[in-house]
């Protein structure tokens, strides 16, 4: 249960430690023996690690994957020159190498400098804003 409640948030556990449970006393019984007691140390810090510091961050090996597993929005079809954005002219597909899919509803309304071909990713250098509500 020691190791539940670290898991769940607790920072102070307390558990006796005995050299020998057939000692006399009434804790001896219900306590750990040294190589319980570092079994349990383990077990307490590896949760811990899991749990980690609590800031979302990439592990290291992530890193390197990290821009094949995001998304990027890109035009579902050929879109022309001169031609306003509209929500269904623009899909998101991989990889993330672009303008992210947050910023969809930004992209709404603004006109393209250039021919954008189907499934091409669309960057901001593409994009002119006209000024004019993005509704």
């Amino acid at each position: 249960m020691a190791i539940a409640a670290v898991a769940l948030g607790a920072v102070v556990i307390e558990k006796h430690l005995t050299l020998n449970r057939d000692m006399e006393g009434p804790d001896h019984r219900a306590s750990l023996e040294p190589p319980e007691f570092a079994s349990l140390v383990r077990a307490v810090r590896n949760v811990e690690a899991g749990l980690g510091d609590g800031i979302k961050k990439p592990a290291p090996s992530e890193i390197p994957t990290r821009v094949i597993a995001r998304r990027s929005i890109v035009a579902r079809w050929d879109i022309d020159k001169n031609k306003r954005l509209s929500p269904d002219c623009l899909a998101v597909k991989r990889p993330g190498s672009g303008i992210p899919p947050e910023f969809i509803d930004m992209l709404v309304g603004m006109k393209t400098k250039r021919v954008i071909g189907a499934d091409e990713m669309i960057s901001w250098q593409d994009l002119e804003w006209t000024g004019e509500d993005n509704e």
